[in-house]
């Protein structure tokens, strides 16, 4: 099947199988590797990316159910001059990433939570971010990252 998607401000169109999965099409066709392959069973967030300004779980959601929609990835959080996003500074300031698997799919959820919650509680983080899993357990540092991007 034909679909037509925006990814990181890019048209792109593309013939998929329709049993593809968006988190597949994003790595395997658009060549976007951040955006990581964790369980295949929404289980750990680590393939979260924005569709249409929404964190989503895209080992959930068939490529061709995406057609038409704005997705962001990663790659697409950084300004063009390479500056990092807000989100993406504070995880780097306050070591919020361990061994780094998760932190595409955290800042992801992140910004997400922060577009819902401009200014979380710490308890409002942690539950915000429980469908995202760290295994480093690094989640005191996350939480402090995001606290911290939510104060800019």
């Amino acid at each position: 099947m034909e679909i037509k998607v925006t990814v990181n401000g890019k048209k792109f169109t593309s013939d998929v199988e329709p049993r593809t999965l968006l988190v597949h099409y994003v790595r395997e066709v658009l060549n976007l590797t951040g955006t990581n392959v964790g369980c295949d069973t929404s289980s750990c967030g680590a393939c979260s990316l924005h569709l249409d300004g929404e964190a989503v779980k895209s080992c959930t959601i068939l490529a061709v159910q995406a057609d038409g929609a704005e997705i962001t990835t990663i790659e697409g959080m950084a300004a063009a001059d390479g500056t990092l996003h807000p989100m993406q500074q504070a995880f780097m300031e306050n070591h919020g990433l361990q061994c780094g698997f998760c932190t595409p799919g955290m800042v992801m959820a992140a910004t997400s939570l922060l577009k819902e919650i401009p200014n979380p509680t710490e308890e409002e983080v942690r539950i915000g971010l429980e469908g995202n899993l760290c295994r480093c357990t690094g989640y005191h540092n996350i939480v402090k990252a995001v606290l911290a991007a939510a104060g800019k």
